[in-house]
């Protein structure tokens, strides 16, 4: 099993999850963060601390898709371990239905 973050962490991004990962297997983009699949150790720390309830294990139906998808870009994108301000309207963001038509490819700035 790993975690996984899903479409709701698009242009939330918060970083609450990055501080408390053990192993450090979050990567950021420009507007969402992923976590390597092959990293993650499945502790389950970071679930509860995302604001935007975007992690969720990759045994939750419908979480298989975005576990390539998290593979795909943390192999792109830079290593983030440290918790950053999220986007100015994160909160307004949070909850809204089908942002994946938002998603950037762009990497963010990581650490």
């Amino acid at each position: 099993m790993t975690y996984v973050v899903t479409e709701n962490c698009i242009k939330c991004k918060y970083t609450d999850c990055v501080e408390v990962c053990p192993v450090d297997c979050f990567y950021e983009g420009e507007n969402m963060l992923v976590i390597h699949p092959d990293e993650c150790i499945d502790c389950g720390v970071c679930e509860p601390e995302c604001p935007a309830e975007a992690i969720v294990p990759d045994t939750e139906e419908g979480a298989e898709q975005w576990v390539e998808f998290n593979r795909k870009y943390a192999q792109m994108w830079p290593n983030i371990t440290s918790k950053i301000d999220p986007p100015p309207d994160a909160d307004e963001w949070n909850g809204k239905p089908d942002k994946l038509q938002y998603f950037s490819e762009k990497p963010g700035g990581g650490d």
